[in-house]
């Protein structure tokens, strides 16, 4: 199997590696990066803190799943911010560790102090930001600030990454302006496309990367959010027209919404696109989950990738297959991404679901009558009850109709 689009691990659209698809995204890198942000936007979910010893744990998990960059913190939060990116610092991880410092030369200074490689340096250009949030701020102080923080952190040795907040709701004119300014000034090692509320359409950002790429002649990366459940579709826009760094977090935790979830995009955009990553997919379940738990946040259970029953099968068409051939059922392989398929009984199974589910539980080999029998009564428990049948409730039907004596016609 060597086509693109079906290996061991997926099968998807060959639609995706079509020539003339292809031939639509020109700018299409071959390897994407990730830029993990779990331990500071997501932090930011109303209610979630992740504690200092917490915070050196997900990194150490992040680096195991082979992200390239991971944000810790912005450390003006808290001392304790400042203590969790030192211990993350010290222990060495593979990955680039990067703070948020907004254009001030104090949190900069506070970033070198932490011996961190990076900043992710913030600055409001969108227009709600400028006429209600920093309304003593012109857009000649956004360009002044931006262009002396730069130099400021160039002379501190750190890699700079250039955030102009809510960039997606400026006007564009101004922004045009921003980024010539910055381009001209002392280019950055990147600009992120930042689309602070998720409002971007697939369309108009593969315009905007194209935009910052002409202008600044640098690297391009994306930070989305999810309010309108596009986040994964606009990384990948990005990604297509020639982004190369993906902003993401664990489970999509953050703020509203959330972020682009890593674990959603990192599929995607290998399967989907065809890109090389650095990314072990088998340790995503395992660290959605871990995450999930130490920010006290529940996974739906149909969450893409890692929730409990993304690859859990009720209906009884095909259900054969789901141990033998489960790509014919799902796009991806379950045992790609940390999991294992797994089928329910309920309103919608069907007799390959009792056959199976007795032979699971080491039940005695039902005969034809049985099995119709055992189905039927599945059937009106699942939907008396509204809700799937455990182990026991099967096992107690099978009890009831192996004990019943057979009808005689006549």
């Amino acid at each position: 199997m060597n086509e693109p689009w079906r290996s061991e691990d997926w099968w998807v659209s060959p639609y995706n590696y079509l020539p003339d698809v292809r031939q639509m995204m020109p700018d299409l890198p071959t390897r994407v990066r990730f830029h993990d942000c779990t331990l500071r936007d997501g932090e930011q979910t109303p209610g979630i803190v992740f504690r200092k010893e917490e915070k050196l744990e997900i990194a150490m998990m992040l680096d195991e799943a082979g992200v390239d960059r991971i944000e810790v913190a912005m450390p003006a939060v808290s001392r304790e911010d400042v203590d969790a990116v030192k211990a993350v610092v010290a222990a060495r991880p593979k990955a680039e560790v990067y703070v948020l410092s907004r254009v001030s030369e104090s949190d900069i200074d506070l970033a070198t102090d932490c011996g961190v490689d990076g900043i992710v340096l913030e600055m409001p250009v969108g227009k709600p930001r400028l006429d209600y949030q920093f309304k003593n701020w012109s857009k000649e102080d956004v360009i002044e600030k931006t262009l002396r923080c730069i130099t400021y952190a160039r002379r501190k040795k750190l890699r700079i990454v250039v955030f102009p907040m809510d960039c997606s709701r400026a006007e564009p004119g101004f922004f045009d302006r921003f980024l010539e300014a910055v381009a001209k000034h002392d280019r950055p090692d990147s600009v992120v496309l930042v689309d602070t509320t998720g409002c971007l359409t697939p369309q108009a950002t593969m315009y905007l990367v194209s935009q910052i790429k002409d202008i600044t002649r640098t690297t391009v990366e994306v930070h989305t959010h999810s309010d309108f459940g596009l986040a994964v579709a606009i990384s990948a826009s990005a990604v297509a027209a020639g982004a190369e760094v993906v902003h993401a977090s664990v489970a999509g935790l953050g703020e509203r919404t959330g972020n682009t979830p890593l674990e959603e995009a990192a599929v995607a955009l290998r399967c989907l696109y065809g890109l090389e990553m650095g990314i072990d997919f088998s340790r995503l379940t395992s660290l959605g989950r871990r995450v999930a738990e130490i920010a006290r946040v529940r996974l739906a259970v149909s969450k893409p990738v890692i929730g409990d029953r993304a690859f859990t099968r009720e209906s009884g068409m095909g259900l054969d297959l789901i141990k033998t051939m489960p790509m014919v059922l799902f796009a991806l392989n379950p045992r790609f991404v940390g999991q294992e398929s797994s089928f329910v009984l309920g309103k919608k199974s069907g007799l390959a679901s009792v056959e199976m589910k007795a032979e699971e539980l080491g039940l005695p080999a039902l005969s034809d009558d049985q099995k119709r029998a055992v189905l039927a009564q599945v059937k009106r428990t699942g939907i008396e009850k509204k809700a799937l049948l455990e182990d026991e409730e099967f096992r107690s039907i099978v009890a009831q109709v192996c004990s019943e004596r057979p009808r005689i016609e006549g």
